[in-house]
C-alpha cells in the first residue's frame, strides 16, 4: 500500500511539474503575442480607428502565422533529426526551400504574383516536385538510401540557387521581390493564408505525434527498429512525405525562414531528453516562442522599416549551427 502511495505521489508530482511548465510557456507566448500586436512600425496605444484596423487586419493574422509556422517548422526539424539520426538536419535539407524559392521566383517573373494564389501555389508545387524527385533519385529497390538522399538534396539546393541568381540578374525589376521572398517575410499575411497553413500543420503534427514511438525506434538504428517490428522504409517515407507537405505549406506563404527546425528541437532535446513523444509537443511551444521573438525583432529593430524575418533567424541560428559543428568535432577528437 505504501509503495502504491509513493508511486502515485511521484506520478502526481510529474503531472504537476508538466502542467506548471506548460503554463509558463503559455504565459510567455501570450506576453510575446501582446508585444507583437502592440509594437512595430506603428505603435498601437490610443486604439483609434486606424489602430483597430492595423491590429485586426495586419498584426493579428501575422501573429497567428508566426505561431502556426514556428510550431510547424520546429516539429518538422524534430522529425528530420530523428529520421536521419543527425542533430544537424533541418526541414530544408531535401531541397524544399530551394524548390519553393524557384517556384516563387518563376511566378513573380511570369507575373503570377498578381493572382491571389499565384506565388504560394507555384512555390508549393515546386517544393513538392523537388522533394519527390530527390526521393526517387535516392531509391535503391524498395529502400531509400539516406546518404544519396542528402547528397541529392544538397546538389539540388546549389542548382536551384544558381538558377534563382540568374533569374534575379536577368529580371532586375522584380529582383527585390524575389530577394525579399527568399529571405522570408510575414508581411501581407491574411487570415485565409493562416487557415491554409494551419490546416496542413495541425493535421501533420497529429499524424507525426502518432509516429513518435517509431521515431524513437529509428534512433536505435534501422536493424534494431526492424527487430522490434517497425517497418523502417515505410515509416521513413511516410514521415518525410508528411513533414515535407507541412514545410512546403509554410514556405509557400512565408518564404524561406531558416534554422528554426535546427535550433529549437536541439534545445528541447537537451532539456527533456531523447523521447520524441515529449520533444514534439515542447518543440511546438519552442518554435512559437522563437518565431514570435524573431518577428518582433525584425519589425522593431529598424522601425519604421522591416527586416526579412529570415535574416533574424539566421543571425541566431548560424552561430548555434557553428557551435553544434564544434561540439561534434570535439566528440570525434576525444
Amino acid at each position: 500500500m505504501s509503495l502504491f502511495c509513493i508511486i502515485f505521489a511521484e506520478n502526481s508530482k510529474r503531472k504537476l511539474k508538466k502542467i506548471f511548465i506548460y503554463l509558463i510557456l503559455i504565459i510567455v507566448i501570450v506576453a510575446l503575442c501582446f508585444v507583437a500586436c502592440m509594437f512595430g512600425s506603428v505603435d498601437i496605444g490610443a486604439m483609434t480607428e486606424q489602430d483597430v484596423y492595423i491590429l485586426r487586419q495586419i498584426r493579428i493574422p501575422r501573429v497567428l502565422m508566426c505561431m502556426v509556422s514556428g510550431g510547424c517548422l520546429a516539429v518538422c526539424g524534430t522529425v528530420y533529426q530523428a529520421v536521419f539520426r543527425n542533430p544537424l538536419s533541418d526541414p530544408y535539407i531535401l531541397g524544399v526551400s530551394s524548390g519553393a524559392s524557384l517556384g516563387a521566383s518563376l511566378a513573380i517573373v511570369l507575373g503570377l504574383d498578381a493572382l491571389v494564389l499565384g506565388v504560394p501555389f507555384m512555390a508549393f508545387l515546386m517544393a513538392l516536385a523537388t522533394v519527390f524527385i530527390i526521393m526517387k533519385l535516392s531509391q535503391v529497390g524498395n529502400r531509400m538510401h539516406i546518404t544519396t538522399l542528402l547528397l541529392a538534396g544538397i546538389s539540388i539546393n546549389f542548382l536551384f540557387s544558381a538558377i534563382i541568381s540568374i533569374i534575379m540578374f536577368i529580371d532586375r525589376e522584380d529582383m527585390h521581390k524575389i530577394y525579399f521572398w527568399t529571405m522570408g517575410s510575414l508581411s501581407g499575411v491574411k487570415y485565409s493564408d493562416v487557415i491554409t497553413v494551419a490546416a496542413f500543420s495541425i493535421m501533420g503534427i497529429i499524424v507525426l505525434r502518432l509516429y513518435a514511438k517509431q521515431m524513437n525506434a529509428l534512433l536505435l538504428g534501422d536493424m534494431s527498429a526492424q527487430s522490434i517490428g517497425v517497418n523502417v522504409e515505410k515509416t521513413k517515407r511516410n514521415i518525410l512525405i508528411i513533414s515535407t507537405l507541412m514545410t512546403s505549406a509554410v514556405v509557400s506563404y512565408c518564404g524561406v525562414i531558416g534554422f528554426i527546425g535546427l535550433v529549437v528541437p536541439h534545445i528541447v532535446r537537451l532539456l527533456v531528453g531523447e523521447d520524441n513523444r515529449r520533444i514534439i509537443p515542447y518543440s511546438i511551444f519552442g518554435g512559437i516562442i522563437f518565431m514570435l521573438s524573431a518577428d518582433i525583432v525584425a519589425r522593431v529593430l529598424v522601425a519604421p522599416s522591416e527586416l526579412p524575418i529570415g535574416t533574424i533567424t539566421s543571425m541566431i541560428g548560424a552561430p548555434f549551427f557553428i557551435y553544434l559543428l564544434y561540439n561534434a568535432k570535439q566528440k570525434l577528437h576525444f
